[in-house]
């Protein structure tokens, strides 16, 4: 009997956060997030739809915003930092296949986001990658290497193509809409 149980203990938790991410009010989702062991700080936004793989893994900082149908996968751990933009459809990925395994096993690691970072919707962050303070990740690209701070990449797979100024001192959780 015991085998058995773990699968549907995970499945029981992906319905519970895919129920989470839909109901109505980011102080309510991010209630429930902590209480599931989520660290998450003020004036964050989670809008309706994102995805959560093991969220007592995840940290997001102050004045963050998590856009609409986000995938947040924190099984190997995920840090956010504070005033960082995930924007629509976002997916960062902390595990993944080795597709030179003969058993195509299971690997990955942390990915961490620093702050003021902006990751534009439908781009995808590997495992193990860290996108530096302040750097932006253009739509639609996927991120296979660390991105320097401040730095602009963009492309399949994401190569440096501009520089953002170092002096940014916005403030995120300003403009959240509490009901979306």
């Amino acid at each position: 009997m015991k085998k058995y149980f773990v699968p549907y203990a995970i499945s029981l938790l992906y319905i519970i956060c895919g129920t989470i991410a839909l109901l109505p009010f980011h102080n309510f989702r991010i209630a429930l997030m902590k209480l599931m062991g989520a660290r998450i700080g003020k004036k964050v936004g989670l809008y309706r739809g994102f995805e959560v793989r093991d969220p007592w893994k995840l940290s997001i900082g102050d004045n963050t915003l998590i856009g609409h149908g986000a995938l947040l996968d924190a099984r190997k751990g995920l840090v956010i930092g504070s005033n960082v933009n995930l924007s629509n459809e976002v997916m960062v990925w902390s595990l993944h296949h080795d597709y030179n395994d003969e058993f195509f096993k299971i690997i990955g690691d942390k990915v961490i986001i620093e702050d003021y970072a902006w990751i534009c919707s439908r781009a995808i962050i590997l495992p193990g990658i860290t996108i530096g303070k302040g750097a932006v990740v253009a739509a639609g690209s996927v991120v296979t290497k660390n991105v320097p701070p401040y730095s602009v990449v963009g492309g399949v797979p994401a190569k440096i193509i501009s520089n953002r100024s170092n002096k940014l001192s916005y403030n995120l959780g300003e403009g959240i809409c509490p009901i979306i």
